[in-house]
């Protein structure tokens, strides 16, 4: 049989990250028309991004270790056919609750996608082209943010919102097929994981700060992104087109913002994470001022700026994670892994609720101070590492 290209591979790799990217935050574009349709709050509908968040976060490591054994091409044609049931269920959801399944089953394979996509990256290329790999693969995501939620936003505002999860469905199925033709049968498989790496991670105080500061540093943007379009619709008065070339321009920011992550994470993780951190928090702070002046031109350099910033951290807390899983517990770095994608989670999970409690109790208005107060918490636990670290010395 003709061996597969690494490149092909790689490809179907991140035609399902694409997929999956746009899922993950096609309802913050579609918030007002679920709020519409099913006669709910906006804090109830901003569960289909928290609820979302918390089934990445139990399926990343609990399907991880549940697998181990599985032939990988079979897997991600699993995960694929999982993440397909759960859109079209979202699509045709005649009832919230049903809607909210369609988002947990969608999650689920989410959250294993990410745990042994990077690996499946590795292993198709030579040692030394690794990391160009993993950050092809990740370019999926990169362009979900700038095209596929958009997109999405766009297709449910000219129809309705069951066609933007028709739209996904679609990626879906596009990227299954690319998966069963493209991802080769031969792939290392890892085998039973053993629980005991459980008990390593968990009682390592290193890892366990470094998945706390991913949590609180990665969630506090959402405590905002969760219901930004409502804040450019209902406090900047954007019309919804308008919102959508907005989503658009922010995408191309989080993408300028993640290589300059990277770069600047490079060397001295910790620090340039600060710096990061410190940057997010001015730039939640600029949309908090810019949203009480309901100033159209601020609001919209504010929602850039915040693009620009959002998930500029991301490259460095995923390094972090993994030079500490190298150090520390070198036989569970996978495992680690899962639970650091199951960190971001719940900071997604952390800040959209607190974002949504702000909106219940007063206005979308004060959700980004509720993000700051979360990144706050990040910026104390990296300055309590870097004195431990000191101490050390």
């Amino acid at each position: 049989m003709k061996k597969i290209s690494p490149s092909l591979t790689l490809l179907a790799l991140a035609i399902n990250a694409f997929a999956i990217g746009s899922t993950e935050f096609i309802s913050v574009g579609l918030m007002p028309m679920i709020v519409n349709t099913f006669n709910i709050s906006l804090s109830q509908a901003g569960l289909t991004v928290s609820l979302y968040a918390l089934g990445v976060t139990v399926g990343a490591p609990l399907l991880t270790i549940l697998t181990g054994t599985w032939n990988r091409k079979t897997l991600m044609v699993s995960i694929m056919g999982l993440f397909i049931l759960g859109n079209l269920l979202s699509a045709f959801a005649p009832t919230f609750l049903l809607l909210l399944v369609g988002r947990v089953l969608a999650s689920l394979a989410h959250g294993i996608f990410m745990s042994i996509s990077t690996v499946i990256a590795a292993d198709v290329v030579q040692p030394e082209k690794r990391a160009s790999a993993i950050a092809l693969m990740f370019t999926g995501l990169t362009v979900a943010t700038v095209i596929g939620v958009p997109l999405g936003t766009f297709i449910g505002q000219h129809s309705n919102w069951h066609m933007s999860f028709v739209f996904i469905v679609v990626i879906g199925l596009i990227g299954l097929i690319a998966t069963s033709i493209l991802v080769p049968k031969g792939l290392p498989i890892p085998g039973k994981i053993n629980l005991s790496g459980l008990a390593r991670i968990f009682t390592n105080k290193s890892i366990l700060m470094s998945l706390f500061i991913t949590a609180f540093g990665y969630g506090g943007t959402f405590a905002a992104y969760t219901y930004l379009t409502p804040i450019l619709e209902g406090t900047f008065r954007f019309s919804a087109s308008t919102v959508v070339i907005i989503l658009v321009a922010y995408g191309v920011m989080v993408a300028i913002g993640n290589s300059l992550g990277g770069h600047l994470a490079n060397k001295n993780i910790l620090p340039a994470l600060q710096k990061m951190f410190a940057a997010l928090a001015l730039s939640l702070l600029f949309l908090f001022i810019s949203a009480s002046l309901a100033s159209q031109a601020l609001g919209l350099i504010a929602t850039l700026l915040l693009g620009l910033f959002a998930f500029m951290n991301v490259p460095g807390l995923q390094l972090y994670v993994v030079q500490l899983a190298e150090k520390f517990t070198p036989k569970d770095i996978t495992l680690v892994s899962a639970f650091n994608i199951a960190a971001f989670n719940v900071g997604i999970t952390l800040g959209s609720f607190v974002g949504g409690q702000i909106s219940k109790g007063s206005s979308v208005v004060f959700t980004p101070l509720g993000g700051i107060i979360i990144i706050l918490l990040a910026m104390f636990l990296i300055r309590l590492v870097q004195k431990d670290q000191a101490s050390k010395l």
